[in-house]
């Protein structure tokens, strides 16, 4: 062929290249598009048989052949869109067949995968008149170094040669040969550029049967066998309970066919291609569901690996080819599909959705069946479909989802024993003594101003709202409520061991280990590249002391090298960089809440200047709701950069595993978020109000501001109000307006940059996108951390502060109502389809939850007896009573100060603002009275309060800790009849492999009887025949070597 021709070949319909389809799919009759094809034919077909569809359709099926220009790389020529019309005309619908894009174009094969990246198209490649011109005219096949575009190009006389960008060549070629291998691993790819997304190309992957069989085999996915057994069933009155719960609960259920109660289950057994007789192949389509397809393309995706490039990352690196870095990234640079979409050769891979979910004539799917019955808010009340649900996405977000509805039901008997206590604190207020005696304006208690000099005395009395709201939450009952909420979290981890086991069982998950996962679980690209660089490092260092070494030395040092691994010493600047880091962040939410502080002691001491008694008495509600607005604004915001932050940390670790990555993050986001929504929490619960000092002698910040106290009826109110405001708006705005709000306006964002992209081509406009590019204007998964650590954070604020607000759990409960549907829609409408991915618990966040579980018990007694009055009233109630009743308890948690012994500056500005003259003011503490002998000094009541105090919070964790222990204990992990059923499978399996080994005993045997009688028929054969028919003898004999 000359150089500057290019060669026209006729193709037979039944040309054999590309990768022929098994079983029913051998029919290829009609043309798929455009193939990288050998310059022979008949060289190397499964390497070339990538199919690529670049704006050609389906040909009618009475076309028996097509002249396609053989070149090596297609890309180069560019074909223009006003040359493929002719061959787009002669399609009828082509977009019907496939599906919109959830078949290959020929309708049958199934596309698994989609890989997107971002093309440029040459300027000098607009016309096929464009001469090329190979370096080398031996055959090379589409694994070898390709010509890059423009290389050996002749281009005609006055045409200008076209700037060459090698940062896109670099990306073409990684790509040409990624995709190579993919073929080599036995996928088959498909092309599409013409798409309504100008400037973005997908490449559609389907797993063929034997690639699907092989890579199960490897996972160890248990499949069902034709095997079926019956589940035990209750007999008795358990039979009758649950048929009148399932009557009962019946309006409530899902209708969806996996949520039916079975009585029959498939016996799973981990699929083996020498074991394909055990398994019900009858519908090979339907074997192998959307979502393990897709998790076999997946780890293909990953395991395939890219070696070679053109050139180096980096704009304006393409001459560089003699640099050692890049000879050593050609030898030993391994890059997956993780390393390539970091890099920016994909931009995209994800598996397709199964289908619309709304709009006319939608066919039936399973994501329309979600939408309809799980994400939809008009179903609130029904149970969530959760093996729908983990069919669909897999079992780690189908796990997530349990256990959201497991936690949210475990809400409902906290939030009505919360509405309990609540109500009983409404029921007793008036019959509350001490209360009543603040609010007694008779009793003409007159306490010691607030501030220094603007503020006057005052009467406790004014203070009889706040004294009588604290009653709502510190009364006898909230103790109960602590111990209570303590043993329900215990029964509500213990309820979800059992709710996972028979998650497991349900969905054959039993035999899955860890080490499972392990095996299959790849390093991470930023890991591999972190690792190249320090063996680079190692060996130019080498190479420096050694310049004269024998071969046989360089090649134990090359070995020596690529067993390279990062250790403690190459992490620790990270390490550093890390505790550093969290120190400062820790830190800085420390400042601000000291910040917070000063503001409302400087607030509380301006508003005090305010002549209108108004504005005096509504001082602490203005001070109190103004710091809490601000604290959860500041919550709000740190949130979102703690998470940015703790990313970046984990990042510059370079953990080896995505598991490993996952879980360092989890602690680290954990750890920020936690500090960032507590700390002002913990300040008013155990803080505020403890280091005031006394009249006389006050302790002051920066030598100006004074220590803020607490209201005359305790922080027990103060920190409710801090709870709840900080609970509810946390979860209103974060939670719910931020994840409706954010992802619609990406998505808004999204389409208004394509819809600048679009051509203005009104036939282009109106046609129907395929599924992959509604796909791909999703927004992408960002893994379950987000959704698990707001849930987590919820359950803190639930049970660490449940002693001071009783209706969190109802409050958390609503939230949790919508939090679940919204979810599911996110899910469904909102997030492209995640890559499923199998787990049988929901990993570090177990041990989270038993940990803030056990903490929550410290918390909560550590609430009661030092922020709330309950200690308090029971020291004074059994030591100094006198008729045994809480009549002059007010008065016996106030002291005395004489208003001269006032500092001088400190004293009120308008001493008779109270119409008269104050010479004895009473303040909230246990201090000797002004006519002692040791005036001011703490008095014996404290030391036996605190006794008390300390007293109850060792016998409280101590009581409620071991009653927790005695629910984990005595509540099985693994509910009876699962084990039972599990027992029952194992025994059901060796009796399937019993009777096989039987059955082939017996075909071996039935083989040596009818080898024996055929020797005998060859021995009584007289010697003539013996002779002339030694031939058959030897066969006879040689009959079961054969077989």
């Amino acid at each position: 062929m000359e150089k500057d021709e290019i060669h026209l070949r006729r193709l037979p319909a039944a040309a054999p290249w590309g990768p022929r389809k098994s079983g029913a799919e051998d029919t290829g009759s009609e043309f798929h598009g455009v193939d990288f094809l050998p310059e022979d034919l008949n060289e190397a077909p499964e390497e070339t048989g990538m199919r690529v569809n670049k704006k050609y359709s389906c040909l009618p099926a009475e076309e028996k052949g097509i002249h396609i220009i053989n070149i090596r790389a297609i890309e180069d020529i560019g074909y223009d869109q006003h040359e493929s019309t002719l061959l787009n005309s002669l399609s009828k619908n082509p977009d019907a067949d496939c599906k919109y894009g959830l078949y290959f174009r020929d309708g049958k094969r199934k596309v698994d995968y989609i890989l997107v990246y971002h093309y440029k198209k040459s300027s000098a490649g607009k016309t096929l008149t464009r001469r090329v011109h190979h370096n080398d005219s031996s055959a090379r096949s589409t694994k070898q170094d390709q010509p890059l575009p423009g290389k050996g190009v002749q281009l005609e006389m006055g045409e200008s040669e076209p700037h060459v960008d090698y940062h896109e060549d670099d990306k073409r070629f990684r790509r040409e040969e990624y995709e190579g291998n993919l073929v080599e691993a036995g996928l088959e790819l498909e092309r599409d550029e013409d798409t309504k997304i100008h400037g973005i190309g997908f490449v559609k992957i389907h797993a063929p049967w034997n690639v699907l069989c092989r890579e199960a085999e490897f996972l160890k996915l248990k499949m069902p066998t034709k095997k079926m057994y019956q589940i035990n069933q209750t007999h008795g009155l358990l039979k009758k309970i649950n048929s009148v719960i399932q009557k009962i609960t019946e309006p409530i259920q899902p209708k969806v066919a996996e949520h039916k109660p079975q009585t029959v289950k498939r016996l799973s057994y981990p699929f083996s291609r020498e074991k394909q007789h055990l398994f019900d192949l009858s519908d090979r389509d339907s074997f192998f569901d959307s979502k393990t397809r897709s998790t076999i393309v997946y780890e293909i995706l990953k395991r395939t690996t890219c070696t070679k490039a053109k050139y180096s990352m980096g704009k304006g690196e393409g001459r560089k080819k003699e640099t050692t870095l890049l000879n050593k990234r050609r030898k030993c640079g391994k890059y997956g599909i993780t390393s390539l979409l970091a890099n920016g050769v994909y931009s995209a891979a994800y598996p397709l959705h199964d289908g619309d979910y709304e709009g006319e004539n939608v066919e039936p799917n399973d994501r329309k069946l979600l939408c309809e019955e799980w994400a939809s808010y008009g179903v609130f009340y029904k149970y969530q479909p959760i093996d729908l649900v983990r069919k669909y996405f897999g079992e780690k977000i189908g796990l997530y989802f349990a256990w959201l509805g497991v936690y949210t039901q475990m809400l409902i008997p906290a939030s009505i024993v919360g509405i309990i206590v609540f109500l009983y604190g409404c029921a007793t207020v008036d019959e509350n003594i001490p209360s009543m005696e603040m609010c007694d304006q008779r009793n003409n208690i007159t306490m010691c101003p607030l501030c220094d000099r603007t503020c006057s005395y005052w009467k406790m009395s004014s203070a009889c709202a706040t004294a009588r709201a604290s009653h709502l939450f510190d009364n006898p009952a909230t103790v109960f409520f602590s111990v209570f909420m303590a043993l329900w979290a215990a029964t509500f981890m213990e309820h979800w061991k059992r709710k996972q086991m028979r998650l497991n069982y349900r969905w054959d998950l039993t035999g899955f280990e860890e080490e499972e996962e392990a095996v299959k679980d790849h390093p991470r690209a930023e890991y591999e590249a972190k690792v190249l660089e320090k063996s680079l490092r190692k060996e130019h260092k080498h190479k420096e002391k050694h310049r004269y070494f024998p071969e046989e030395t360089a090649n134990k040092w090359r070995k020596r090298t690529d067993k390279e691994k990062l250790t403690w010493k190459d992490r620790f600047p990270a390490y550093l960089t890390n505790f550093v880091g969290i120190i400062f962040m820790v830190g800085l939410t420390f400042a601000i809440v000291f910040g917070v502080i000063i503001y409302r002691i400087s607030t509380a001491a301006a508003l005090a200047i305010s002549s209108t008694p108004s504005g005096r008495s509504s001082v602490r509600v203005t001070v109190t709701a103004t710091a809490v607005i601000i604290n959860l604004v500041v919550i709000i915001i740190l949130d979102e950069v703690y998470g940015c932050i703790a990313r970046w940390l984990t990042q510059i670790e370079v953990p080896k595993t995505d598991k490993n990555f996952e879980e360092r993050l989890i602690f680290k986001a954990f750890l920020l978020k936690f500090v960032n929504a507590y700390t002002p929490i913990f300040y008013v619960a155990f803080f505020k109000g403890r280091f005031v000092g006394r009249p006389g002698d006050y302790v002051y910040i920066f030598h100006s501001f004074r220590m803020e106290e607490c209201a005359p009826g305790g922080c027990l109110m103060e920190l409710c109000i801090q709870l709840s405001i900080i609970m509810l708006g946390k979860q209103l705005i974060q939670n719910n307006l931020f994840e409706i709000g954010i992802p619609k306006m990406k998505k808004f964002i999204r389409y208004m940059k394509l819809k600048r992209r679009r051509s203005l081509d009104h036939e282009e406009h109106m046609k129907k996108k395929q599924r992959y590019e509604v796909d791909y204007n999703l927004e992408p998964f960002a893994g379950l951390t987000p959704e698990y650590m707001e849930m987590i954070i919820q359950f803190g604020f639930v049970t660490l502060f449940v002693a001071s607000f009783p209706l969190a759990p109802l409050f958390a409960l609503l939230n949790n109502i919508i939090e679940i549907r919204l979810d599911a829609k996110k899910f469904v409408t909102e997030l492209r389809r995640p890559v499923a991915v199998r787990a049988k618990d929901i990993g570090i966040w177990y041990n989270i939850l038993r940990g803030i579980g056990k903490l929550a018990v410290i918390i909560n007694a550590f609430v009661i007896s030092f922020t709330s009055d309950f200690i308090p009233r029971l020291v004074y109630l059994y030591m100094y009573s006198e008729n045994g009743t809480m009549h002059g308890f007010v008065n016996h948690t106030l002291s005395s100060f004489n208003v001269s012994d006032f500092q001088a500056g400190t004293a009120p500005n308008d001493p008779m603002d109270l119409g008269y003259e104050v010479q004895i003011c009473r303040y909230k503490d246990y201090r000797e009275p002004p006519w002692s002998e040791n005036k001011y000094d703490i008095s014996k009541d404290f030391w036996a309060v605190l006794a008390a105090r300390l007293a109850f919070v060792i016998v409280f964790q101590n009581l409620v800790m071991f009653m927790s222990d005695f629910v984990d204990w005595i509540i099985p992990d693994i509910p009876k009849d699962i084990s039972q059923q599990i027992h029952k499978e194992k025994v059901l399996m060796v009796e399937v492999f019993m009777r096989e080994e039987q059955g082939k005993l017996q075909m071996l045997e039935t083989w040596k009887d009818k080898d024996k009688k055929k020797g005998e028929n060859c021995n009584n054969h007289s010697p003539r025949l013996s002779r002339s028919h030694s031939g058959s003898l030897s066969s006879c004999h040689s009959y079961p070597l054969d077989v």
